[in-house]
């Protein structure tokens, strides 16, 4: 039976439509849709189900609107690092030194205000340069020197390290200014009446409910229009309908707290701004191109080593990014900061739907395996699960993930 769903109905036979055959149809062309993309799918469902479970056994305390403020606080700097990452996995590449690059910056922020008293929207800047020439000279290595990803990023990372105890000689800095405290810690200012929930929130969640089910609608439009098959309606409907109750559940939470932390909102930019890239732009089909098939994009005229290196001076902003959220959110920059983060952000985009071999991923897939991470984390600190077990289950969770992705390409290659 075909399974072209742009097809006129008039294209059936007389006296099936709406018959056995035609919903036995329908069902196949569900199923076709969540084996292309099980990957994905397979993680919201899992993040679903992890919420849920963690729901129920904190007693109701895991979705307590305090609780999901803290949660995107504590998570925000591993999002913004998976974000980047994935398009160096896309790429085909690795980078080890995010976490340490992360600490330098932040140690670059308290020397600038701390101790020079220079301006925090200057040193914010400065510190992003910082991290844009950083990881550009080690995309030059790796470019245009040919050295190994893996190589070039583990000397990247005991750089960094050491550079920042330099930095602090092996001390704590801090406060910082509190215009840059409030990048790791802060909220929407309050407007407008008072009805017991943040106005401002309320309302960036509508626009946003009102952007993400236009763009749904749009991509249904544009691949009908190259005859590509899409979900049936009802399916479609069904999966606006969870889209739209993730929204403004999540919207209500912040809401009732104390709205939505500013770096949610730094976060939101970069995610509709890097998907954008990913999936309309010419440099975000490269960079799929160069990970998929090298030789082949070569053929192709992609220009391999130009976007290779811009990618990984992308990966040092957002690193430099995260360095100034995380020593904003702790006050302080610390020599011990950063920590294991590299770590955090590979894994959260393999559980996201990267692939080991490159060419394979989406900015959203690493969201949501960063926010999976996220809520395993926060999950089992409300159970008070130690810290030993909470590694070794991390651990199994990335192992399922890549274990997955190894099945079901085998599974698709038979």
């Amino acid at each position: 039976m075909s399974t072209d769903v742009t097809k006129s109905p008039a294209a059936a036979p007389p006296g099936k439509s709406g018959g056995p055959a035609s919903d036995s149809g329908l069902l196949q062309l569900m199923l076709g849709g969540l084996r292309r993309n099980m990957r994905q799918y397979g993680m919201l469902i899992a993040l679903g189900l992890l919420v849920i479970l963690f729901q129920v056994w904190t007693g109701g305390d895991l979705l307590l609107p305090r609780n999901v403020s803290n949660l995107v606080l504590q998570n925000s700097y591993i999002l913004i690092l998976a974000i980047g990452m994935m398009l160096v996995i896309i790429a085909g590449h690795i980078d080890l030194s995010v976490g340490s690059l992360t600490a330098f910056v932040g140690a670059f922020a308290a020397v600038l205000t701390v101790q020079h008293s220079v301006a925090w929207p200057l040193a914010l800047v400065l510190c992003l340069v910082m991290g844009a020439v950083a990881g550009a000279a080690q995309g030059y290595l790796i470019a245009y020197f040919g050295i190994p990803s893996f190589i070039v990023t583990l000397a990247g990372m005991l750089i960094f390290r050491g550079l920042t105890e330099m930095l602090l000689k092996g001390q704590t800095l801090g406060p910082f200014p509190d215009g840059l405290q409030k990048m790791g810690n802060g909220f929407l200012p309050e407007v407008g009446p008072n009805t017991n929930y943040h106005n401002l929130t309320l309302l960036l969640g509508f626009v946003l409910l009102a952007f993400v089910v236009l763009q749904e609608v749009r991509d249904r439009g544009r691949q009908q229009e190259f005859s590509l098959e899409v979900l049936p309606r009802n399916a479609f409907l069904l999966k606006l309908v969870a889209i739209a109750a993730a929204i403004l559940a999540v919207t209500m939470l912040l809401a009732s707290y104390k709205g939505a932390p500013i770096v949610l909102l730094v976060l939101g930019v970069l995610v509709v701004g890097y998907g954008y890239v990913m999936r309309n732009a010419v440099f975000g089909r490269h960079i799929y191109a160069i990970g998929g098939n090298l030789p082949a994009a070569k053929l192709s005229g992609v220009k391999d080593k130009k976007v290779t290196f811009i990618v990984f001076l992308n990966m040092g902003m957002l690193a430099a990014l995260a360095g100034l959220v995380v020593a904003a959110r702790l006050n302080a920059a610390s020599p011990k900061a950063g920590l294991n983060f590299e770590l955090e952000a590979i894994a959260s985009s393999f559980i996201g739907g990267a692939s080991m071999s490159g060419g394979v991923g989406t900015v959203l897939g690493a969201i949501i395996g960063g926010l999976v991470l996220g809520v395993l984390n926060n999950g089992m600190n409300l159970l008070s699960v130690g810290t030993d077990w909470q590694q070794v289950i991390k651990g199994l969770a990335l192992l399922a993930a890549v274990g997955f992705d190894v099945w079901n390409k085998r599974k698709s290659g038979s």
